[in-house]
């Protein structure tokens, strides 16, 4: 058998070890795909217009890897809009903990709610939302409390805040893009909330409610937001100051729980 004069070149091609770009010095498709999946997961919810500006890559291409993500039940679409599939979260353990948080969070809401006298809420971040994943009310405090399940805007309450702060740069960027308030005021706000560790507002949802609300990172990820909330007239500066010690407390014990499922 005759080989061919390249043949010997196609081997040691073959043999190379892989790069980050093929010859040309450009993403092959695999990478391509899988840029814009690891994107997707990590945003959470986005669109194909800024994942192509974030990516670099053009629109119709980024259309096309949607498409076969999809069909690999990979990434789901909703109105314009993808999200990671329940298939991949479950790949990734998201499901787990959201289960896990909610089978514990009544106990731990409960317990602070007796401890404080105040709301205390779980919220998760859903792509560009926030979501009251369970929440514990005082009587006095029914009119301004949240219903399980709602979904709530990320740049407006502490509890929302404290997730936008610690959300991927893109989601970041397009809530501050669409957000009612001044880009400046918010990204300071952003980052005073990284730099303090937590996050108090004064009726910024219409609620004429306070909150003073704290991150529970396990493993350098911000897994949910644990908040304390009154009525603005008994839960003011010297109130919040003096509730920080219950809150953080309760918010160790968490970490310590989802650190054994996480």
């Amino acid at each position: 058998m005759v080989e061919s004069p390249d043949h010997g070149k196609r081997i040691r091609a073959a043999d190379r070890p892989p790069s980050a770009h093929d010859g040309r010095g450009r993403d092959t498709s695999l990478e391509r795909g899988l840029r814009i999946l690891s994107t997707v997961a990590e945003t959470g919810d986005t669109n194909a217009k800024n994942l192509a500006a974030a990516l670099g890559l053009p629109l119709s291409t980024t259309y096309r890897y949607l498409k076969t993500l999809r069909s690999f039940d990979l990434v789901e679409e909703y109105g314009g809009r993808y999200l990671p599939s329940s298939r991949l979260s479950s790949w990734s353990g998201a499901a787990t903990t959201r289960s896990h948080l909610l089978d514990v969070g009544n106990k731990f809401l409960r317990e602070l709610s007796e401890r404080s006298g105040r709301t205390s809420v779980l919220a998760v971040r859903e792509g560009r939302n926030a979501v009251c994943l369970r929440q514990v009310a005082p009587d006095e405090d029914a009119e301004i409390a949240f219903r399980t399940y709602e979904v709530l805007p990320l740049d407006r309450g502490a509890g929302q805040r404290v997730l936008l702060a610690h959300a991927p740069a893109q989601i970041i960027a397009e809530v501050i893009a669409d957000s009612r308030l001044a880009e400046e005021t918010l990204v300071t706000s952003l980052q005073r909330i990284r730099s303090d560790g937590f996050a108090y507002s004064q009726s910024e949802l219409g609620t004429g409610a306070n909150a003073l609300s704290y991150p529970v990172i396990v493993r350098g990820e911000v897994l949910c937001s644990l908040t304390l909330a009154g009525r603005s007239e008994r839960f003011g500066n010297s109130t919040a100051a003096s509730l920080k010690p219950v809150l953080t407390e309760a918010v160790e014990a968490l970490r310590a729980e989802l650190l054994e499922v996480c």
